[in-house]
């Protein structure tokens, strides 16, 4: 793609590209490096949905639930009538952003398919959010119209007086006159013609978890839906059409919108969407709908290990691991007790999905992997200059996707000449593998020893006592910082000096002992992001209150 001009678009609200960063802050695009042509009148769901049906395909499964199943035919009409809803009744037109509020549900990825192939842009967000953390991309989006279990609209109901943007609230499953399920009913509303959108036509808002603060919209075209299934799914997933795929991450978090909805659909494989995703919870849906395919983040593959015994999950033949650093420890212990290798991988809400991972034949335990074939990434020091490997550094990468925030001055710290510089630090092996260290941001320097809390962290989750930790730098007046962790121990077990001291020791026996936590504190939960992620930046706060 020459990204020097935009292609028409097909928005009659011009919000979205209006509030595109300046092009020149933009990362490099690199779909034609990535081997990629898309049409420049493209929409998305054309390609993920209708294509299937138009080929033949319409009666395999696309949706699975504890409730119901539906073909892929069943979904295209229900996404047309869904769509017609929004434009003849809710009077959306193309460009407009539509904020979706659901658990994993069918209902759900069919309003998303809908507000897409309507023309409209997506902004779904986290069933845990509260009204004053949807208040935010409701004001930050100009959002005038929501979608929402009603289940979950109080909240919904109670950010509207923060965010008087947001006029029209439409619920589904509550059994109401004027709910969803009464309008798509109606006459005339099986059919809809997709919106003439262009590839470069933003889709979908990703709000970020907010490990680091204050959460960013970052936005995505209709060609980013389809690049991430033809660079990662079908060149380092490598999924068949027969499989099942299955996980927790929320829609509304970019790896379970690819993992469990783009990447099935662009195979006309099957997505399984279970009431419940917890670690048990998700067990019992595998064995149960024979699940094949996992996406999931490290701590639910630990949380599952304890739970196997006696359960069938042998339908499974790929597991996916990111939205955090995966543990050599929880790999190893995953592959003992089911023989099958997680697939690391780490990608981005600024880049939609995972850019570096191996493939199965390819996984080196411990290793986040290799770059996505269509990506490139390398380690730059402080001045975007590469360093030699095996020297820690900044993580850069590009490829297809990439970053562009809704109106926020941080875009100019994301990306720098081109490439996208994630946060995290990394280095890279003679065999070109990328090993994680540390979010940039979590390097403790104690006494001039730049030491990663995720590292000190993967030693503690190994000994036997420990369910969770979180480990950053607490200020100390003698040595700069000093490591502390915030521990939470498994059930039954008491914290006390003594414990305090076994712990240290562990650390100091099973890595370089300067690393050891001199501070360790016993709590009973950790501040995590709605979708799961540890928020370390929280944990450095309370650190400093502390002090």
């Amino acid at each position: 793609m020459n990204t020097a001009d935009f292609v028409r678009s097909g928005h009659q609200d011009s919000f979205a590209r209006d509030n595109l960063p300046p092009r020149e802050s933009w990362p490099d695009l690199l779909l034609e490096e990535a081997g990629l042509d898309y049409p420049e009148r493209l929409n998305a769901v054309t390609e993920l949905l209708d294509r299937h049906v138009a080929d033949g395909r319409g009666e395999r499964i696309a949706i699975v639930s504890d409730h119901a199943s539906w073909s892929y035919a069943e979904l295209a009409e229900q996404v047309n009538r869904i769509a017609n809803v929004l434009t003849r009744d809710l009077g959306l037109v193309p460009g407009n952003r539509v904020l979706l509020r659901a658990a994993n549900t069918p209902m759900m990825v069919a309003s998303y398919l809908a507000a897409i192939k309507a023309g409209g842009v997506v902004v779904a967000t986290m069933p845990m959010l509260r009204a004053g953390e949807l208040a935010y991309p409701i004001r930050k989006a100009q959002i005038a119209l929501a979608l929402c279990d009603h289940r979950l609209v109080d909240d919904l109901k109670a950010a509207q007086k923060q965010a008087p943007e947001l006029t029209r609230i439409v619920t589904w499953g509550g059994g109401t006159q004027g709910d969803l399920e009464a309008l798509v009913a109606q006459d005339g509303y099986e059919l809809f013609e997709a919106a003439d959108t262009a590839r470069d036509d933003v889709c979908l808002i990703g709000f970020t978890s907010g490990t680091t603060g204050e959460p960013k919209g970052t936005m995505h075209f209709h060609q980013d839906l389809l690049a991430i299934c033809d660079c990662y799914g079908a060149r380092v997933l490598k999924a068949s059409p027969e499989d099942r795929f299955i996980g927790s991450p929320p829609l509304a978090f970019t790896f379970g919108l690819g993992g469990l909805v783009l990447f099935p659909m662009r195979i006309s494989a099957a997505m399984v969407l279970p009431d419940k995703v917890a670690p048990p919870d998700l067990i019992t849906a595998i064995e149960r709908h024979k699940a094949s395919v996992c996406f999931t983040a490290p701590t639910a593959y630990r949380a599952m290990l304890d739970k196997l015994e006696g359960r069938d999950i042998t339908s499974l033949r790929i597991c996916v691991s990111a939205g955090e650093n995966l543990p050599k420890a929880t790999f190893d212990a995953w592959k003992t007790a089911t023989d099958l290798p997680l697939m690391d991988g780490i990608g981005a809400t600024e880049m939609l999905h995972i850019f570096i991972g191996a493939p199965r034949e390819a996984i080196r335990p411990g290793s986040t992997g290799l770059p996505v074939p269509g990506y490139e990434a390398r380690i730059v020091d402080a001045e975007g200059k590469e360093v030699p490997d095996g020297t820690p550094g900044r993580l850069a990468v590009r490829g297809p996707t990439g970053c562009r925030y809704l109106a926020d001055a941080r875009q100019g710290k994301y990306v720098e000449k081109g490439w996208n510089i994630t946060g995290d630090t990394y280095l890279r092996d003679a065999d070109g593998y990328f090993w994680y260290q540390a979010r940039s941001d979590d390097m403790i320097i104690s006494a001039g020893y730049n030491i990663a809390g995720p590292e000190v962290e993967a030693c503690l989750l190994m000994h036997e006592a420990v369910a969770e930790c979180g480990v950053v730098g607490a200020p100390c007046p003698d040595r700069g910082q000093i490591v502390k962790a915030y521990v939470v121990l498994r059930a039954g077990l008491r914290g006390d000096p003594a414990l305090v001291k076994t712990l240290q020791e562990h650390v100091k026996a099973a890595i370089a002992p300067y690393k050891y936590p001199r501070a360790v504190e016993f709590v009973a939960a950790l501040p995590k992001t709605p979708t799961g992620k540890l928020q370390r930046f929280a944990l450095r706060q309370i650190a400093r209150g502390e002090a």
